[in-house]
C-alpha cells in the first residue's frame, strides 16, 4: 500500500492551470523525491498534501484513506521555509509546539539533538545562520516521530557536513519504516539521497517511479533538462 496517494489532483487560480490530474504513490520506507523546474507545481501539491488549499478535483490519500486533519497528526513538514519565533532559543521554539502538539518537553530535547542544535543555548533564533535556521525547521518537522515527512528544499542553507548528515537522518528515518518526501533543485544530492522521483513539468507528471530507472546511465540532470524542456507553439525548445 502506498503510504500517500495521490489521485488525479488538479488545482487552478485563475485561468493559470497549475496542476493536471496528477496521479501517484509514494510508499512507505523509501524516500521519494519530487523534482521540477520553478513553477511546475510542486509548491501547490505539497500545499495540497497538507490540507493547506483545496484541491479543484481528485482526492489524496494517506495510509489508504481519505486525507483529514486527523490523518494529518502523522504527518511531519516544513514548507515555505522556516518558521520560528526569533526572541525564542531553538528549545523554547520547539517548546511551543511540543505543548501544542500534546509532547512531552523532553521530545524538543530528542529533536534539537538528533538536527544538531542541542548547543544551542540561549541564542535567539533570530541571531542564527542559514543552516541553524534550516535545522531548526527540521526539528519542528520530526517532533513527534511521525510516520512520514514532506520537505521542501531542506538541504538550503546547509554547509556540506549538514548535508550529510540530513541524509543520513532521512535513509535512517525511510529503514525504520517511515516515508519521506523531499522537493529539491538540488539533483546531485537526489542521486545520493533518493529511492524514487516523479518529475513534475507545467503540471503534469512526466515521471514517476524508480530513480535508477530515470536515469540508468546516472546523468540525472541530463534526463532532468529532456524531460522538462519547455516547447514553443512552433516545436522549439524555449
Amino acid at each position: 500500500m502506498n503510504s500517500i496517494l495521490f489521485n488525479g489532483i488538479s488545482k487552478s487560480f485563475g485561468v493559470n492551470h497549475v496542476l493536471n490530474s496528477v496521479s501517484f504513490g509514494i510508499q512507505g520506507g523509501r524516500v521519494h523525491a519530487l523534482l521540477g523546474r520553478n513553477g511546475a507545481g510542486k509548491s501547490t501539491l505539497i500545499s495540497i498534501l497538507l490540507g493547506l488549499i483545496p484541491q479543484d478535483s481528485g482526492d489524496v490519500l494517506i495510509a489508504g484513506c481519505r486525507r483529514t486533519g486527523a490523518s494529518l497528526i502523522n504527518v511531519g513538514a516544513s514548507v515555505n521555509g522556516p518558521a520560528y519565533y526569533g526572541h525564542l532559543s531553538a528549545r523554547r521554539n520547539l517548546l511551543v509546539h511540543t505543548r501544542l502538539l500534546g509532547l512531552p518537553d523532553a521530545e524538543a530535547d530528542r529533536a534539537l539533538e538528533v538536527v544538531g542544535l542541542a548547543a544551542a543555548g540561549k541564542k535567539k533564533a533570530k541571531d542564527f545562520s542559514t543552516g541553524m535556521k534550516a535545522r531548526l525547521a527540521l526539528g519542528q518537522a520530526i517532533l513527534g516521530d511521525p510516520e512520514i515527512l514532506v520537505l521542501d528544499e531542506p538541504q538550503n542553507g546547509l554547509d556540506p557536513q549538514g548535508i550529510s548528515e540530513l541524509r543520513g537522518l532521512l535513509r535512517d528515518w525511510a529503514a525504520r519504516g517511515g516515508t519521506v518526501l523531499v522537493s529539491s533543485h538540488q539533483l546531485g544530492e537526489v542521486t545520493h539521497l533518493a529511492d524514487d522521483a516523479t518529475i513534475l513539468a507545467a503540471g503534469s507528471i512526466r515521471y514517476s517511479g524508480p530513480l535508477k530507472e530515470l536515469a540508468p546511465t546516472g546523468d540525472l540532470e541530463a534526463e532532468f533538462f529532456r524531460l522538462t524542456e519547455v516547447v514553443s507553439p512552433a516545436g522549439e525548445g524555449a
